[in-house]
């Protein structure tokens, strides 16, 4: 028979070292139920607005509450072991909470918990721990300072990122023309107030991060009291304004974030449904702008029209068409013919009184009715420019219509 093999005996499990300050740790599990119903009741006796919450939301913070002292018997407990705080303590409650409470109210509702335990040190440590408690008590206190600035800037940069979609897509839709109803429900909550005036500039986007180019604008638009939704697509910087009925003081106001380059302002609209309007406006003067080398910066979108008509925009054919031509051609074939012959002809007050055998107060008188139908002055070289693109464009249109 062989020899047994023998085996060492298995050495009974060591026990875990005990708490240095066990009997302190007991007494502060056996209290955390107290305490958190001290804590709740401090609350509701010093804090107006969490005597004004809804059940539901003072449940949430009761919760908080709770999960504080729990996380505090446990910090205790393991003094050195990492421990996530902001977990153990707001990861009772919904993230809806950080939207119901606010950072300060949560800073108060954690100073009233803490103070509550500091107030209980004497009654919950063991005979000559106080020190020991007090000591973890202000650590942890520093814990949950940081631990609840982690949850409201998490929240913050989830609601930041959010923001920064929906605003993509509020602006997308009013440059592509398809903004509805949709697009103005997202507006309103991004806090579009709905202005009475709303234009689009359009430019280049400067090189680097564009979100510090979306806060740059925003920053002058405060300064400037204007309500904003911008964004960068592409190359361009896109900014709808609403606030004032006047383009080009917008433009203005926002045009530091802007790279080098022509920057257009579109024509004012009665709100952010009509804002396509004036973004095609400003994405046709944009394309154009290329043509008037001597462009004011900004320039607006109407100031383009000769050179978007000449680009092939339709809108601003029938612009010049509805605004200067056929406003002349009601006027009587006096002023067409007058303003006719003094661009393509004479180019003088005196040459065209001769080729139309009329007196030059008479051209003189006609031209300034022009001015008055219009709003462009003949005597003005590039409102001269823009009439005569209007008279071949009407004389066009009126030889379709005819055909």
């Amino acid at each position: 028979m062989p020899d047994s093999v023998s085996r060492p005996a298995a050495s009974p499990a060591s026990p875990a070292p005990a708490h240095p300050h066990a009997a302190t740790l007991k007494r502060l599990e056996h209290s955390s139920g107290r305490l958190a119903a001290r804590a709740i009741q401090r609350m509701d006796e010093t804090l107006p607005w969490y005597r004004a919450m809804p059940p539901e939301h003072r449940s949430w913070i009761g919760l908080v509450a709770q999960a504080g002292i729990a996380a505090f018997t446990e910090w205790f407990r393991h003094p050195e072991a990492p421990q996530a705080i902001s977990t153990d303590v707001f990861g009772t409650a919904p993230r809806e909470l950080t939207r119901a409470v606010t950072l300060r109210q949560t800073v108060e509702m954690v100073r009233t918990t803490i103070e509550v335990m500091e107030s209980a040190i004497d009654d919950v440590a063991a005979p000559g721990d106080e020190a020991v408690l007090r000591e973890a008590l202000l650590r942890y206190a520093r814990e949950i300072a940081f631990a609840t600035a982690q949850v409201y800037a998490q929240a913050a940069e989830a609601r930041g990122a959010w923001d920064a979609r929906l605003e993509s897509l509020v602006v997308n839709a009013v440059l592509s023309g398809e903004a509805d109803e949709g697009t103005v429900s997202r507006a309103a909550a991004l806090g579009w107030n709905a202005p009475e005036y709303v234009c689009v500039l359009l430019g280049t986007a400067p090189d680097g991060d564009s979100e510090l180019t979306v806060e740059a604008i925003r920053r002058a638009a405060r300064h400037a009291k204007l309500q904003v939704l911008t964004g960068v697509l592409g190359s361009r910087l896109v900014v709808i304004a609403g606030g004032s009925d006047n383009p080009l003081a917008v433009a203005k106001s926002l045009i530091g974030p802007y790279a080098a380059g022509p920057v257009v302002a579109g024509p004012v609209v009665p709100d952010l449904l009509a804002a396509t309007r004036s973004a095609a406006a400003a994405a046709a003067g944009l394309r154009a702008s290329a043509a008037w080398q001597d462009a004011p910066r900004p320039v607006l979108a109407d100031d383009l029209l000769p050179e978007r008509a000449m680009a092939s925009d339709p809108a601003a054919r029938d612009q010049l068409v509805e605004e200067i031509y056929r406003p002349l051609q009601e006027a009587g074939s006096a002023l067409l013919e007058t303003l006719s012959v003094y661009l393509e002809q004479a180019s003088s007050l005196e040459g065209a009184a001769r080729m139309l055998f009329v007196h030059p107060n008479t051209v003189r008188y006609r031209l300034r009715r022009v001015t008055d139908v219009t709003g462009w002055s003949p005597s003005d070289v590039r409102s001269a420019f823009t009439l005569r693109i209007a008279l071949i464009l009407g004389r066009l249109a009126a030889a379709e219509q005819r055909s």
